[in-house]
Order: structure tokens, then C-alpha cells, then sequence
């Protein structure tokens, strides 16, 4: 969404201000000490007030807003262009059609529930932005390697899509055109390399606590560092001159590969509960053989209604702690461009903003007519909501799941 400047009400100030993410920035840019500004937050005239500002320079940048900002966490449209966005749509296609079939086969109903809670806690838990201390940035779960460690690659796959897709329509997320390259680098190598190249082989002489350690650390910090890398042949691809391809790499990757191991060792904890919990929710590990297996802790149902609490909970409170530092892509983007948010014009790019713009009823995970912290615990746990509907709904609409059914006690 391209960001429009307009004049303030007098001062020598001005402003500008993002619709997506309702986000306004005063500037001063006379020799003068800003002692008022008045804003326009909407539309003119003026219905944001004014605010003081005494013993202030001019030159420093001031974010209008009574709780903290909070930035899109993927790929914006500005980034992509058209063609690469269609290529990256059709490769996420191909990947989407394949896990459809592989799942239908497997035919495994009793993965719904798991899909549906799973996919509300990943939606959650990227809500959640961890500072990377010294860096001055902050990360957040990409989710694909813990979901296809309990889910498999191809079901895990289709849940992140899920995911994705609710956090760009609904809360305008990541752009809409780019969100083919967005389920690319997130949802592809986390679950299908993650699970295939890394779970599988770690775990195939039978799971242990510290395999579920080694193999979620190694994952998610292998996966991270090939969807950054993406990110920036995209980024080439598209002819983002204020983006040079080496310098972009040389600020992505090492950045990506201290949040691959935060999120790792997230993603390691939920795995080792799940695993002392009920182990056989774990993807492979009824292939294990092993005759001394753990005994779960919990029933299913309980394991299960413990993660949905544990989605509410982090989306609905957790996520109000979390970080206002910009996350990885964007920190990048600033120490290389200067700016976290590029401009771009063009009729594809115009019509995906108005789509976002009309499906986002909580753009940026807030209210639109308030800054009131509970948009963001509203959104939280509406938005995993919507994924547990969306997940359940589709396996049942598409029949992904036909056939025997299953009892858990």
C-alpha cells in the first residue's frame, strides 16, 4: 500500500499515514521546537486532536499511538512484482494440489481436531515478536516445522496455508500478492524440508526427548535461513533496486539464523510436551517400533483442549507483551534501504490493496475505529477461531478425510 504524505495543520510539520496499517509519523523539518501538531488520522478535516510536544527538537520522528505499533510480520506487496508473484503463486499451487492428494490418501481423520488446534496455536503464536537482543530487531514463529512434526509435511502444509491466508485477508497481514512467496518461504521448507530432510532422519531409529531438541533447533534454523534467502531472489527477481541482491543477503541470513534458533527452542518445548503428553501426535512416530515407548501422560481429548487453551491464552494476553522492535525482514530492509516500507505502483498492486482493504476488519490486529488494546486480544483469539473453522471446515467440505472414523479416550 503505497504511504501518502499530507500536510499537517500548521507547525511546519508533516505526517504520513498507512490505511493497512493505521499507522501515523509526524516529522518536523523546520529549525523551529515542535511545541503542537495537529494530525488528520482519516480524512480532512482534522478529527485525530493534537498533540503536545514541548522541548523537542525538529527531525525526530514521533508514532501516534496509545498502544505499540504493531508492523506486518511477511512479505508486503511492494516487494514482489507481478510475474514473480504469479510464479510464486502457481509453485504454491502445484505444492498445495500435491499435499491435498497425499492427504486424501493417508486418509487419517483423526488429524482434523489436530489441524484445527494446531493451526490456531501457530496463528497465535506468530502474533508474538521476540526481541533479538543487540540487534535492535525482533522475530516470530514461522510455524511449519512445528506443525509437520505433528502433523506430517503435507497436512502441516495445508494448515500454514490456512494460517496465511487468514492473517492476510483479515487482518492484512503480508500482501495479497505476495502471498504466494509468503507460503513459499514460510510454509514450504518449513514443512515439507523441515519434516522430510530433518524430523524424518533425526528420528528414524526412534524419538527421544533430545532428538525432538536437535532435530526442531537444526529445522528451524535451516528452514529460516532458505525462506530469508528466498525472500531476497524474490526481491531480485522483482527488480527492487533499493534492495541490492548482496548486501540484502549479507543482513538477512545471519539475522534469520538468531531467530531460527529462538524459534527452535519454542518449537522444541511444544514438542517435548506433546511428546510426554500423548507421543503419538507426533508425525512418525507409530513408525518408530520402539517396545519401550513412553506411555502419554494425558487422554487426547485433554492434550488437545490443552493446546487450545494455550492458543487462547498466548493470542489473547501473551501477545499484548509482544516486541514493537521491527522483525527480521523488516530490520533488514531498514539497515539496507533506509525504510521499512518501499513503494510500488501498478494496476496489480492497486487492485490486491482494495481487495485487502475490503476483507481486513482488523487491519493490523486493532480495531479500526480505536486503539484500545483489546483489538489485539480480540484478534488473537478471533483469528484462531477462524483458522479452527477454516481447517475443520475444508477437510470436511473437500473430503480430505473420508471413511474410518477413529475413538481417542
Amino acid at each position: 500500500m503505497k504511504t501518502k504524505g499530507i500536510q499537517a495543520c500548521g507547525f511546519g510539520c508533516s505526517f504520513s499515514y498507512n490505511k493497512l496499517i493505521r499507522k501515523a509519523v509526524s516529522v518536523c523539518y523546520n529549525k523551529l521546537p515542535c511545541k503542537a501538531v495537529s494530525v488528520c488520522y482519516n480524512k480532512l478535516p482534522c478529527k485525530a486532536g493534537s498533540v503536545c510536544y514541548n522541548k523537542v527538537t525538529c527531525g525526530a520522528y514521533w508514532h501516534l499511538a496509545s498502544r505499540k505499533e504493531r508492523k506486518d510480520m511477511h512479505m508486503a506487496d511492494a516487494l514482489v512484482a507481478p510475474a514473480v508473484a504469479g510464479t510464486m503463486y502457481a509453485c504454491s499451487g502445484a505444492a498445495m494440489g500435491y499435499s491435498m492428494k497425499k492427504v486424501r490418501l493417508e486418509n487419517a481423520p483423526e488429524k482434523i481436531p489436530v489441524m484445527g488446534v494446531m493451526g490456531a496455536f501457530v496463528f497465535a503464536a506468530q502474533m508474538i515478536n521476540f526481541t533479538i537482543p543487540g540487534t535492535g530487531s525482533s522475530g516470530h514463529l514461522c510455524g511449519g516445522m512445528l506443525l509437520s512434526a505433528v502433523l506430517g509435511p503435507e497436512a502441516g502444509f495445508l494448515s500454514m496455508i490456512g494460517v496465511l491466508l487468514v492473517q492476510c485477508l483479515l487482518f492484512a497481514d503480508g500482501g495479497l500478492l505476495a502471498l504466494g512467496c509468503n507460503v513459499w518461504n514460510m510454509a514450504f521448507y518449513g514443512c515439507f524440508v523441515g519434516a522430510l530432510v530433518i524430523w524424518k532422519h533425526v528420528m528414524k531409529n526412534g524419538m527421544s526427548r533430545k532428538k525432538i531438541i536437535a532435530a526442531s533447533i537444526l529445522g528451524c534454523m535451516f528452514t529460516l535461513q532458505m525462506g530469508a534467502f528466498s525472500v531476497t531472489l524474490e526481491t531480485l527477481a522483482s527488480g527492487i533496486t533499493e534492495l541490492p541482491f548482496g548486501v540484502f543477503v549479507s543482513v538477512m541470513q545471519p539475522i534469520h539464523l538468531a531467530i531460527g534458533l529462538v524459534e527452535g527452542l519454542i518449537t522444541a518445548a511444544v514438542l517435548v510436551f506433546i511428546y510426554e503428553a500423548r507421543p503419538e501426535l507426533l508425525w512418525g512416530y507409530n513408525a518408530s517400533g520402539l517396545e519401550n515407548a513412553p506411555v502419554g501422560r494425558m487422554s487426547y481429548k485433554r492434550t488437545i483442549a490443552v493446546l487450545a487453551i494455550a492458543a487462547a491464552v498466548t493470542g489473547g494476553l501473551v501477545s499484548l507483551a509482544a516486541s514493537s522492535h521491527p522483525d527480521g525482514l523488516e530490520w533488514s530492509m531498514e539497515q539496507v534501504a533506509g525504510t521499512a516500507e518501499l513503494e510500488a505502483e501498478g494496476n496489480a498492486h492497486t487492485a490486491a490493496g482494495q481487495i485487502q482493504e475490503a476483507t481486513a476488519i482488523l487491519p493490523d490486529y486493532a480495531w479500526k475505529s480505536s486503539e484500545s488494546v483489546t483489538g489485539t486480544s480480540f484478534s488473537g483469539i478471533f483469528g484462531g477461531a477462524v483458522v479452527i473453522f477454516l481447517s475443520v471446515g475444508v477437510c470436511y467440505m473437500l473430503r480430505l478425510f473420508k471413511g474410518r472414523s477413529v475413538k481417542h479416550e
